[in-house]
């Protein structure tokens, strides 16, 4: 089992950048498959990227492609999510997730398609 969160949220203009980090306390942090989802006011919850056990693969929403980046260090158990380039419609509680699948992380897109979630960070993008 694995307990995540998240921090690093905050307000920012449009044009600008977020770091978001995901800690993660548990065992085996290295094993598991990663992800990060947002979710709007109104709006179901949404795939944003993914990233495998080992880093050495990463699949990305298209909304985000060329202006997020998502990696990891299992030395520090912590996931992370670079936001470039925000728009006001990037505005969401962002979380992260983590599962021991081991399929291909291109199809880890679906909410159901991971055990353990955390709180959720706020990232609010002003135009």
């Amino acid at each position: 089992q694995v307990q995540l969160v998240e921090s690093g949220g905050g307000l920012v203009q449009a044009g600008g950048s977020l770091r978001l980090s995901c800690a993660a306390s548990g065992r085996s942090f290295s094993s598991y498959s990663m992800g990060w989802f947002r979710q709007a006011p109104g709006k179901e919850r949404e795939f944003v990227a993914a990233i495998k056990w080992s880093g050495s693969s990463t699949y990305y929403a298209d909304s985000v492609k060329g202006r997020f980046t998502i990696s990891r260090d299992n030395a520090k158990n912590t996931m992370y999510l670079q936001m470039n380039s925000l728009k006001p419609e990037d505005t969401a509680v962002y979380y992260c997730a983590a599962d021991l699948a081991t399929r291909p992380i291109a199809t880890m897109v679906r909410i159901g398609d991971y055990d353990y979630w955390g709180q959720g960070t706020q990232v609010t993008v002003s135009s």
